[in-house]
């Protein structure tokens, strides 16, 4: 018999604990498995050695769907870059699993942790550890390669065109020439800006103009779109990524931020909103407004998609599946096999082909003035959105887990 071990890392999501749920629950099926042993802080909590044994948490079957249902990460998380430079960190990680008997080791997270399973399972390959070590796909930009769709992106997407609609209706209660700029997460990849399309299928026009990071643009460029747009629209709705770029591939608002960087060397971003609506106030005179979404669109659970967090819970099981079958080095991963009926399976990438690299929003969907989305992506964003969740409620509020 052998241990496993479980962490989280990067941005949290609201699907991202139902993946944690999905390892828990497949590993009590298998007797060669006793404990799982969530560590926290992601590696932070590997290399310090904190952890627990995740059975004396999770007693109840109700506890367990409490966790599937419960937004962000219970265990902790990180952005910690594993260092490669000397054998210390590396060796310390080998250290905690010998010590608590650890056969298999399940990351949750994005590109930065993938990046960590990289490095790990070829460590242990040198040395000849037999120690499997996969990864479960986390993130709500969907930019992971390798799979169809990450856990947590549907339910991100659920959310932004719910508010955006809720936007859509405030705006246009007066009759007046206005702009309201959304700013949406998506440093690089603009997936979730893009999802703010499907609205269409319920019959709205708005918004009237997207922007995205895969496609350079000018605030010339905006300032003619929106003035286009006016000659129809009163209330003009923009949604626009965090990362949009200049076509000399600085971000558009990139004067404005502070150029700090994480231990990735990724900017932090934010005020192309801002940007924007002082911007548009200063060139066309009109009312203008900018609305950031901010946090709220990684973890607002109450309007959760439900096909999001089974599949997240699904793919937490097969990742298991794959350690016991002896794969190492791994993704687990999404392949749609069709839109209407949506149908998808799981199977598993070569993790070397997927750490540090990025899915981009494909291009063929953005439209010939690379200010709007074509129809063509509604057939794959709506699936993953589909089916509400029932909060676990006291005294009128949500409740959720702490481990």
């Amino acid at each position: 018999m052998f241990n496993i071990g479980v962490a989280q890392s990067g941005g949290p999501t609201v699907a991202i604990n139902s993946s944690l749920a999905g390892v828990f629950c497949e590993a009590a099926k298998h007797s060669e498995i006793d404990k799982v042993y969530g560590f926290y802080n992601g590696i932070e909590g590997v290399l310090h050695d904190e952890c627990v044994d995740l059975s004396e948490k999770l007693r109840t079957e109700e506890d367990v769907e409490r966790l599937r249902c419960t937004p962000s990460t219970a265990l902790g998380s990180c952005r910690h870059k594993l260092r490669t430079d000397n054998d210390d960190e590396l060796r310390n990680v080998l250290e905690t699993f010998e010590r608590h008997n650890i056969g298999a080791f399940f990351y949750i997270g994005g590109n930065d942790s993938m990046d960590t399973v990289h490095k790990l399972s070829k460590y242990f390959k040198k040395l000849g550890k037999d120690i499997k070590v996969v990864g479960i796909p986390k993130t709500i930009d969907n930019d992971l390669v390798g799979t169809d769709h990450t856990p947590g992106f549907g339910s991100a997407a659920k959310y932004i065109a719910s508010t955006m609609q809720e936007i859509i209706r405030d705006s246009q209660v007066y009759c007046l020439t206005s702009v309201t700029v959304v700013e949406i997460m998506g440093r690089d990849a603009g997936w979730l800006t893009a999802a703010t399309s499907v609205l269409r299928v319920n019959g709205e026009i708005a918004p009237h103009l997207i922007y995205l990071p895969e496609v350079p643009v000018t605030k010339e460029k905006i300032l003619e779109d929106i003035k286009k747009a006016h000659e129809k629209y009163k209330a003009v709705i923009v949604a626009v990524s965090e990362g949009i770029k200049t076509p000399d591939g600085k971000y558009l608002a990139e004067d404005n931020q502070s150029g700090a960087v994480d231990n990735f060397g990724h900017k932090y971003l934010s005020g192309v909103g801002k940007y924007l609506e002082n911007l548009i106030k200063t060139e066309l005179s009109c009312k203008v407004r900018s609305i950031e979404l901010n946090v709220m669109q990684r973890c607002s659970s109450l309007i959760a998609s439900q096909t999001d967090l089974d599949e997240a819970m699904q793919i937490g099981g097969e990742a298991v599946k794959f350690a016991l079958d002896g794969k190492t080095g791994v993704m687990a991963v999404f392949e749609r096999i069709s839109d209407n009926p949506y149908e998808i399976g799981i199977s598993c990438a070569d993790i070397e082909k997927i750490a540090n690299q990025e899915k981009l929003f494909p291009k063929e969907w953005i439209n010939e003035d690379k200010n709007n989305i074509l129809d063509d992506a509604i057939g794959y964003f709506l699936p993953l959105i589909q089916g509400e969740v029932k909060p676990f409620m006291s005294n009128g509020l949500p409740t959720h887990i702490k481990l």
